[in-house]
């Protein structure tokens, strides 16, 4: 019986193997910038016509070819980028197979034209099908050129396959482009469709890079982040909990590559776990940099997917970092008190000496004793007044003496069992205020109905806020400040759509909205209470708000006057006495005004037990 087994000719094998790596246009996109960055090249441009099915060009200035490498580059396992196997454990490039541009040019027409610094001229390389057709001496920048057309031409079950998803390539372009350029904010890079300019994203911070890609709204509601362990430094950005969105931007990066992975993906929800509402998710740019050693990239011939060695501490670490970023804006606490089954994951010191701080007492001490013979004690001085918390040297301005208990018209703490105190407070018809202080922060104390009581300034803001807006949500006269200037904000097609059927609801709140083409709209007025500079914030947190699955329509109103509400009097991180007074005046008129539209305390009553418990 004659043999079976044959040996495929290179052409085929180089086909095959190009359904693999180049599974789309923007795959051959992804390998030829990667390759432009991995060349030194400061600047790279893209351009594409036809969604990538007709023309692909790179253009890059980076340090080029010689004749004999760019002949070479075609050959299928022909890479510069590893000597032996040991050296995938130690890259610093993307590329590293040398699978890409044999690849390519088994199922399309190449061109690269390329020149070295120190070359006086370059050379033009021309591959139809994997098949060498010709190699010229032209002039040329220094830097390399490559025109990809007709991509997949010579295999008709593959360019059929494409012409199926037509629509969607320009978008898988632009998302491999974005997953690029988000790793090297340092090289500018440009996107072209048919010349027409998609992206110009000059050299930048990460920052700056971030909101180049994403729009400049995402700006304010990003937190950076940042820890560094001996396992793994983590950098970048997450969005503020009020931002998150159905259809978030999530990036992973490890050593300047982009990978997916769910399971750490899973990490950063969990740190905003009853933060957001079902549904949305927050965006997040978590860069990772990890010993190469300790990180397998040579899992799949995309380089999507990644393998650590160290994954579970991995896991911890980004969680950890994600939940510190978020408690500094106050959204969860400091401290994590569900600490069994962690890690213990030591962090990265250099040359760090330690030592315990001298503790120091004083036998002499007598917080009684007069000073001098003075019969005056010895005055009290505050260490954080710089802080401006200074809440005992405010004491000369506030007049915090009580009339007696008894036979006073003006203050009378009731004598009771407590749980018969704070039935007959919470029943209290009286809410006459008097006496109002601000103690600083966001705090005040005040006289009602001649008790005393605590009040939280925010809360109350945000009640009176969210009482305000629901009714004009339900008909009422809106009052809106016009802008001197008006702004311009461009939307997504989802979010233009929201505003459009909203519109009506927008304009009683107190925006003034124009609609025009191209997902853009002209703000020319807001609502009275709205600062000038979170327009952009409130817009699109409203929008959020809006797209969350609600029962019905009442819902979203209330949810709309519970978002703005809450937007507009978290921002108020300082008060003052004239501030103190017109919020209790406005919250004693509220119908609720014991707690507020978020379900938390309002106010809290200071009780005669309560007093004896504290000078007991």
């Amino acid at each position: 019986m004659a043999d079976k087994i044959r040996l495929l000719p290179e052409i085929i094998s180089n086909q095959i193997k190009a359904g693999e790596v180049v599974e789309y246009p923007s795959s051959a996109i992804k390998e030829m910038v990667e390759n432009a960055i991995d060349a030194g090249a400061t600047k790279v441009t893209v351009n594409f016509s036809n969604g990538g099915r007709d023309l692909i060009q790179i253009i890059d200035n980076g340090c080029g070819m010689s004749p004999s490498d760019a002949r070479m580059a075609f050959e299928c396992h022909a890479t510069s980028k590893i000597r032996e196997l040991d050296d995938i454990y130690a890259l610093d490039t993307f590329g590293f197979r040398g699978e890409a541009l044999a690849s390519i040019a088994s199922i399309a027409q190449v061109e690269l034209i390329t020149r070295q610094a120190d070359a006086e001229i370059g050379t033009k390389v021309v591959i139809n099908g994997g098949e060498f057709v010709s190699q010229t001496p032209v002039a040329a920048p220094v830097g390399s050129q490559f025109l990809v057309k007709n991509i997949f031409y010579n295999t008709p079950g593959r360019r059929k396959f494409i012409d199926d998803r037509q629509s969607q390539l320009p978008n898988m372009i632009k998302t491999e482009f974005r997953r690029v350029a988000l790793c090297h904010p340092e090289v500018s890079m440009e996107l072209l469709s048919d010349k027409a300019m998609v992206y110009s994203l000059p050299k930048a911070s990460l920052l700056e890079r971030i909101v180049g890609i994403i729009g400049p709204t995402a700006k304010k509601s990003l937190i950076e982040v940042g820890v560094e362990t001996s396992i793994a430094k983590i950098e970048g950005y997450i969005s503020r909990a009020s931002a998150a969105k159905v259809r978030a931007d999530q990036y992973l990066f490890v050593n300047g590559r982009y990978f997916k992975s769910p399971y750490l993906n899973k990490a950063v929800a969990k740190a905003y776990e009853h933060l957001i509402p079902n549904g949305s998710q927050p965006s997040f740019f978590i860069y990772l940099t990890v010993n190469p050693d300790r990180v397998d990239v040579n899992v799949h011939a995309q380089k999507i997917e990644v393998r650590f060695a160290d994954t579970d501490a991995i896991w911890q670490i980004i969680n950890a970092a994600v939940r510190e970023a978020l408690a500094k804006t106050g959204s969860v606490p400091m401290m994590d008190f569900e600490a069994e089954d962690l890690i213990d994951i030591p962090v990265a010191t250099t040359d760090v000496i330690y030592q315990m701080p001298k503790a120091t007492t004083c036998d002499n001490y007598n917080p009684f004793a007069s000073e001098g013979g003075n019969s005056e004690t010895r005055p009290i001085k505050s260490t954080l007044s710089d802080s401006g918390y200074d809440f005992i040297n405010r004491t000369a301005e506030m007049d915090f003496s009580l009339p007696p208990i008894s036979g006073s018209d003006e203050f009378d703490i009731i004598e009771s069992e407590p749980a018969e105190q704070y039935l007959e407070l919470e029943s209290a018809v009286d809410t006459t205020i008097s006496a109002v202080h601000y103690i600083g922060r966001r705090y005040a104390s005040m006289m009602v109905g001649g008790v005393l009581c605590a009040i939280d300034l925010t809360r109350a803001r945000e009640r009176i806020l969210f009482d305000r807006y629901s009714a004009l949500l339900d008909g009422g006269k809106s009052i809106s400040q016009q802008l001197l200037f008006p702004q311009t904000l461009t939307l997504s097609e989802a979010e233009f759509s929201l505003l459009e059927e909203w519109m009506v609801d927008f304009a009683a709140l107190g925006f003034d909205i124009s609609l025009q083409s191209g997902c853009t709209i002209n703000i020319n007025g807001i609502p009275a209470e709205l600062s000038a500079e979170r327009i952009d914030i409130a817009i699109y947190e409203l929008l959020q708000s809006l797209a969350l699955p609600h029962e019905v329509e009442s819902m979203r109103r209330e949810q709309m006057a519970l978002t703005l509400a809450k937007s507009e009097a978290a921002k108020r991180v300082q008060y003052s006495q004239a501030d103190a007074e017109a919020i209790a005046e406005q919250l004693m008129a509220c119908k609720e005004h014991k707690t507020s539209p978020s379900g938390k305390t309002i106010i809290t009553y200071i009780t005669l037990d309560d007093i004896q418990q504290k000078l007991a």
